[in-house]
């Protein structure tokens, strides 16, 4: 099963291609945020990501309630290793 994890935004790494690098879980990976709106996709700001997309902003406290469910199912080990083993 694939479920969308929340992910910190900490670089745009290329605005003009829409590329932003997040921190899920101590990991970085660089994303495409192509799909949420400019004002959505900042420094700091918290996204799901699904498959190398961002899918939308999301808020700090939802996020780490998110984490901590996947966490609690036991879904997000599996994710996060798939997220460790992506090619940047």
């Amino acid at each position: 099963m694939c479920l969308a994890i929340p992910g910190k935004i900490v670089e745009i790494v290329d605005a003009e291609n829409d590329i932003a690098k997040v921190e899920v879980g101590g990991v970085r990976r660089n994303i495409n945020i192509g799909m949420l709106d400019k004002e959505d996709a900042r420094i700091g700001d918290y996204v799901l990501i699904h498959v190398g997309f961002a899918m939308s902003k999301i808020d700090e406290k939802e996020a780490e309630d998110t984490l901590r469910l996947l966490e609690e199912l036991g879904s997000y080990q599996d994710e996060m290793d798939q997220f460790k083993g992506s090619i940047q």
